[in-house]
């Protein structure tokens, strides 16, 4: 129904940036919100931040350092992460609540879509 696909993870070192982009496809009537998560070895997936139409919410951990946006037109999000940390380290999941098309043109509402993940190492 909804597929999502991440790119642009890598190793930098500590200070560097990378910019990571997340696509939605599939049978979209309209995405209520997109947002990133993480998981760092050994811990549970956490919030990183989420975007929707008219806000966006940031972890206090990368406040200040983390820049969420989208693309409406191209069913994207993007993480740019500037001043990285060692402590960022993690996968990066690509979250998305969609309404969306399925068979005999049903619409469904409010589904959560996620991402594969893609991998961010921060290190010197």
């Amino acid at each position: 129904q909804v597929q999502l696909v991440e790119s642009g993870g890598g190793l930098v070192q500590p200070g560097e940036s990378l910019r990571l982009s997340c696509a939605a496809s599939g049978s979209i009537a309209s995405i209520n919100a997109m947002g990133w998560y993480r998981r760092a070895p050994g811990k549970e997936r956490r919030l990183v931040a989420t975007i929707t139409s008219g806000s966006t919410t940031y972890a206090d951990s990368i406040k200040g350092r983390f820049t969420i946006s989208r693309d409406a037109a191209k069913n994207t999000v993007y993480l740019q992460m500037n001043s990285l940390k060692p402590e960022d380290t993690a996968t990066y999941y690509c979250n998305a609540n969609v309404d969306y098309y399925g068979t005999y043109g049903r619409k469904y509402y409010g589904a959560n879509s996620w991402g594969k993940g893609t991998l961010v190492t921060v290190s010197s």
